[in-house]
């Protein structure tokens, strides 16, 4: 190895490491301000390790008995979310994929035209209560089942596959079921995680949909929303509805240190699923986004 690449390698190294340390810090810091002692946080001066080691911020947000019951439906709205949503998106794109179906250009364009109108706030309500699904667990899962960015950048992908493959699978007698589960499919697992990405991460970090149709449910209640309360009562001073005995005891801790440990709680779960679907999420967007 001559002189110059040894300096370039030292330079390159440098600035893999900046880049690692701006990327780390801001992640590092939120972990170690919710595991510091909340009088202490008030002084400042906290940055990757805590000055004064507690769990107190997260016995706090844990006494909560609201939590663990938004911390089950969260959990369950986010996979049957996911599942319910890859599936119908993935078949709807397969349908939308094939040169055979007349109605292709219509329905995209119909698709297309969903992404930039929509009804409002108020019809939305209107029709989710014409469909009896105000106060249900089903409020999180329909609305969203089809989404058309979804379908497009699974019909992309779909679209640079050979057409060759069903056309010979046709031959050997294999109906369109058969060649969507056992052709398609598999052959579409890098643009699948991707979506399944998309669609868990929003599944899991929706919290307006509680706050509009399910608020007076309790047992309906998601992670998200709780938080957002525990949040509103550290910052207000007082409770918020099912939240005035936590929001007592948030008074005498810092609000600083409640934000920072409740980002910790929300965002460690998701974050643990994402390095399983990280080998698909790059390729997947890539050869998604080939055809338009």
């Amino acid at each position: 190895m001559s002189k110059s690449e040894r300096v370039f390698d030292i330079f390159l190294y440098i600035l893999l490491g900046l880049v690692m340390i701006v990327t780390l810090y801001p992640f590092l810091n939120v972990l170690a301000i919710s595991f510091n002692e909340s009088t202490d946080t008030v002084r400042g001066g906290i940055y990757i390790f805590p000055r004064a080691w507690t769990l107190e911020n997260y016995e706090r947000i844990f006494s909560y008995t609201g939590l663990i019951q938004g911390f089950k439906i969260s959990i369950l709205r986010t996979v049957s979310g996911t599942i319910l949503g890859l599936a119908s998106s993935a078949m709807l794109a397969f349908t939308l994929s094939r040169p055979d179906f007349r109605a292709r250009k219509f329905v995209s364009v119909f698709l297309a035209l969903t992404m930039y109108f929509s009804g409002g706030m108020v019809p939305m309500y209107i029709l989710m209560k014409d469909l009896n699904l105000i106060g249900t667990f089903w409020i999180y899962i329909l609305p969203g089942a089809v989404s058309a960015f979804n379908v497009f950048v699974i019909r992309s992908f779909m679209d640079g596959l050979p057409y060759a493959l069903q056309e010979s699978a046709k031959l050997d007698g294999a109906n369109d079921f058969l060649i969507f589960y056992k052709i398609i499919l598999p052959l579409c697992k890098p643009v699948l995680a991707t979506i399944a990405l998309f669609l868990s991460v929003g599944q899991w970090n929706e919290w307006f949909t509680t706050y509009l149709y399910n608020g007076n449910k309790p047992h309906l209640t998601t992670l998200q929303y709780e938080l957002m309360k525990v949040l509103s009562s550290t910052n207000q001073g007082s409770g918020m509805a099912n939240a005035n005995d936590l929001a007592q005891q948030m008074a005498q801790i810092s609000p600083e240190s409640i934000k920072m440990a409740i980002t910790i709680v929300v965002t460690v779960p998701i974050l643990v699923v994402y390095p399983f679907l990280q080998k698909y999420f790059v390729n997947g967007m890539t050869l998604g986004a080939v055809k338009a």
